[in-house]
């Protein structure tokens, strides 16, 4: 069972253009607070884009975009003065386009990101146990039905690790 420092955390993951930071930007977010209040945005973006993006990432966005400014905006509102923990997977690519986004002293939260895969690994269990694809997947052992999430939306992909969160807090299946 985990005990966090903290319950102000929020749970977020991006969809990016190319792993590249230098060369990439944030193409959709997907932020979950604790109590499951949920937030989606996709922004504007005219320049190059991988190759695994196009075809695996591309074709999920499907609302209306919008612009760098305005989703800082819808992101402040939604997140508050509170400077919550930000929770990911792959936490270091978020991180790195959350700033990209932001700036480095101009963002809600705190600015010490918190790793779902370093937890893992902390429990003894191989954070490669979270890719839905690995036949050692660590989904089934913890009965989290990975299905009613769209692998590599941000939306769902934070949802999802909210629910292993909360799994490792002893609350079991997302309640």
């Amino acid at each position: 069972m985990l005990r966090p420092f903290s319950n102000n955390v929020i749970f977020i993951d991006t969809e990016f253009s190319t792993l590249d930071p230098y060369k990439g930007e944030i193409l959709s977010i997907g932020i979950v607070k604790l109590d499951g209040e949920e937030l989606y945005l996709e922004l504007e973006y005219e320049g190059e884009i991988n190759e695994w993006v196009r075809g695996n990432i591309i074709p999920t966005l499907k609302e209306p975009k919008i612009s760098r400014e305005e989703a800082r905006k819808r992101i402040n509102e939604f997140i508050g003065n509170g400077k919550p923990y930000m929770v990911g997977y792959v936490n270091q690519f978020d991180t790195i386009y959350w700033y990209k986004l932001f700036g480095i002293d101009n963002h809600p939260c705190y600015w010490i990101p918190i790793d779902i895969a370093s937890i893992l690994f902390a429990f003894g269990i191989d954070p490669e146990r979270l890719d839905r694809e690995n036949e050692a997947s660590i989904f089934p052992d913890i009965g989290i039905d990975v299905t009613k999430y769209r692998n590599h939306h941000a939306l769902d992909d934070a949802k999802l690790v909210r629910e292993i969160y909360l799994h490792f807090l002893g609350a079991g299946k997302g309640r």
